[in-house]
């Protein structure tokens, strides 16, 4: 049976994000260097977003580059940052085609001049566009995110725009970088880490975390269905009893 059809096209998550994890043992395994691993990536990266569009996920947010990642060496970094302006690129056509919005999360300011402007220039072409948003998280660590929410808040407590007793999870969550994104529902993480590695604390407080053995460029829409099928399977309860749920 097309795994396809056993999604119930009413309980899809509105939000999935992906830690797309096991490049560099991919080209291990194949003799070849980290690098050659991030360039074979691409058409993990293309049936996900096409997969997640087709089935009505309204965001998906992609792991492409963490603050750690600056610790690499020079020569993969300078690799991925041109690895991303080439694919930005690339894969224009391929957004506009489905409707795909880009966007971007971290600190952005500390990517490459030229990366900066071809993201900007995709982001801006895009925005019209209706049916998916896909978030890249690039310079992105969580802690730093929250961090940076907390500055701002205080900020504001300080200049008087905003009173402490004022101060909740929808003030929090207003500061956020994904302030205008739902909630994550469904985490996936590829190449059998059992981590979140600093990724979308706050949001994915509630999210279905699911775990494969596969390999990041190895990943296609059917691995893609599995994780759909398998989070569907599951029962949210939100702190409430099965029963509640029931009811």
């Amino acid at each position: 049976m097309d795994k396809k059809l056993r999604i119930d096209l009413q309980r899809v998550p509105k939000h999935v994000a992906i830690i797309m994890d096991g490049n560099g043992r991919w080209a291990k395994g194949k003799g070849m260097s980290r690098v050659f691993g991030h360039r074979n990536a691409l058409t993990a990266v293309r049936e996900s977003v096409e997969t997640a569009a087709q089935i009505g996920v309204e965001a998906i947010t992609l792991y492409a580059f963490s603050t750690e990642n600056w610790k690499r060496p020079k020569l993969e970094v300078d690799a991925l940052m041109s690895l991303l302006i080439n694919s930005l690129k690339k894969e224009l056509p391929t957004f506009q085609e489905n409707g795909v919005i880009v966007n971007a999360i971290g600190c952005i300011e500390s990517l490459p001049q030229n990366a900066q402007k071809a993201l900007k220039e995709v982001i801006e072409l895009t925005k019209k566009n209706k049916k998916i948003v896909l978030t890249l998280a690039l310079s992105y660590g969580s802690r730093e995110e929250i961090v940076n929410a907390i500055k701002n808040i205080s900020k504001k407590v300080v200049n008087k725009e905003l009173s402490v007793k004022e101060i909740d999870e929808k003030t929090i969550n207003n500061h956020l970088y994904t302030f205008n994104l739902p909630e994550v529902d469904l985490m996936i993480r590829t190449s059998g880490e059992h981590r979140i590695s600093n990724f979308l604390l706050w949001q994915m407080a509630y999210a279905e975390l699911y775990f494969t053995d596969i390999l990041w460029p190895d990943f296609r829409k059917e691995h893609f269905y599995d994780a759909i099928i398998d989070y569907q399977n599951r029962e949210r309860r939100f702190g409430k009893t099965s029963e509640q749920i029931t009811e």
